[in-house]
């Protein structure tokens, strides 16, 4: 029997145990394995500035008033952040599902609700930790500071929240690792690369623009773009509200996935 419908549960409305013992496994999940999953992340980021600044740098000239590789950076770090925060929740989810052990987070008496919870915060730990990371890494190497940090944190949460969610929904959706890999391959990769992180909107064509006004990962990147360099494409408040409300509502959808038990239960 769903422990919904055991009426009120004898630990209260909020399981706090229940949910911090979920939320601590999707922690240490990572951290087990944290070259792989912190410490490679960096590299990649890393990489990918050197070559970008190697290739381009030098003859690109200023992007809204910055030097192309300060513009640069708080794309990739921000492309980098969502890219792990979906990873983690997706994998752990799939993983799960393929194993066969999926049940072991069904039965506990958790709501819905927590168990969203519990699975975001893998996802927002890991992402949080990638951008404290490479921005300890921009401003040794490069002496980047960040004019706004609060916008930048905030925005940097809100992706790993929103793509960690996304990343629950496709696991809930995908049944094998194949089903996962084209959701990445031709969904979430497209739209964090199409979304600014190498270039400003303003470049493209106008029906181009028109396209990136509707994808929320370019809010992600140019609110994070505002929070550490000061200047972005668009109206960082604007970009807020988009963003959290998107966040609001593939959360809602990954809870009605969950509550339903949407190819979880047979």
């Amino acid at each position: 029997m769903n422990q919904m419908e055991m009426g009120v549960r004898r630990f209260g409305q909020i399981n706090g145990l229940g949910l911090a013992t979920l939320a601590k496994r999707e922690v240490l999940r990572f951290a087990a394995v944290w070259t792989q999953t912190i410490l490679a992340p960096l590299v990649t980021a890393g990489l990918f500035l050197l070559i970008f600044n190697i290739a381009i740098g030098p003859s690109r000239g200023e992007v809204m008033g910055v030097p192309f590789i300060q513009f640069l950076a708080p794309g990739i770090l921000t492309m980098t952040v969502i890219q792990n925060a979906f990873a983690n929740v997706s994998s752990s989810v799939v993983i799960s599902k393929v194993q066969g052990n999926i049940v072991d987070t069904l039965m506990p008496p958790l709501s819905p609700l927590e168990m969203v919870l519990g699975y975001l915060a893998g996802g927002v730990v890991r992402g949080v930790l990638v951008a404290l990371g490479i921005t300890l890494g921009l401003f040794v190497f490069l002496g980047f500071g960040v004019a706004h940090p609060l916008w930048a944190f905030v925005f940097v949460l809100l992706g790993s929240a929103l793509l960690g969610a996304i990343g629950l929904v496709a696991g809930i959706f995908a049944n094998k690792f194949d089903q996962m890999a084209a959701i990445t391959n031709f969904i979430v990769t497209p739209l964090a690369f199409l979304s600014g992180t190498f270039y400003s909107v303003t470049a493209l064509p106008p029906v181009l623009q028109t396209v990136t006004a509707y994808n929320p990962m370019f809010y992600l990147i140019d609110g994070a773009r505002y929070g550490f360099i000061g200047t972005s494409d668009g109206d960082p408040v604007t970009g807020l509200v988009i963003v959290t409300a998107t966040t609001c509502v593939i959360i809602a959808a990954a809870w009605a996935m969950l509550r339903s038990g949407y190819r979880l239960k047979p």
